[in-house]
């Protein structure tokens, strides 16, 4: 069996876990992994054990082994759902997935700004996630300026076996569709 994975790349507010959810309902065999679900768990477990500055080595920690364990104990499609925005740590990811097999697929999601400050203001997602700002305005804000600063490089074709850019939310079904299609060819 072809196993994929894919990755989406995007700012906060931009549709990745709403893509990464309904992808795995219509993709059999696939699991997300979705590292905003793991600083909840630490948080109310292992509070102790989060570093109080720097990086969240913790998280990073249990995302790994999750991911780990589903590579190597599973025949699943992996669905990662973070920003990736980093083109270096993307090609990192990239690189080990591929050389365990997997054929890689990268979705992009170019949303216009004004989008994601609407989602934003409307949004209910829990903030427990945050650690060094106290709003996804603020998030955005820092995503914004790391793009001008160019710190960070929207995914070009050759990164990856496949890309796809969502511009819109209408194009999300099609991508789903195509996703779906791979997977089973």
């Amino acid at each position: 069996m072809n196993r994929l994975v894919i990755m989406t790349v995007g700012k906060t507010h931009s549709g990745k876990t709403t893509f990464a959810k309904a992808l795995e309902k219509e993709m059999s065999n696939s699991v997300v992994i979705d590292q905003d679900n793991h600083p909840e768990f630490l948080q109310t477990y292992y509070q102790t054990l989060l570093p109080k500055q720097g990086h969240n080595t913790i998280k990073y920690a249990l995302t790994q082994t999750i991911v780990n364990y589903t590579i190597n104990e599973t025949n699943c499609h992996l669905i990662l759902c973070n920003s990736n925005r980093n083109r270096k740590g993307r090609l990192k990811l990239l690189e080990q997935y591929q050389n365990k097999g997997f054929t890689s697929i990268i979705v992009n999601f170019d949303l216009p700004e004004h989008i994601l400050k609407e989602r934003i203001m409307k949004g209910q997602s829990s903030t427990t996630i945050l650690r060094t700002v106290s709003s996804f305005d603020e998030v955005l804000t820092r995503q914004q300026k790391e793009t001008n600063k160019g710190d960070v490089v929207a995914p070009m074709e050759g990164e990856a076996g496949y890309l796809f850019v969502i511009k819109s939310v209408d194009e999300v079904q099609s991508v789903i569709r195509e996703i779906v299609t791979i997977a089973q060819s």
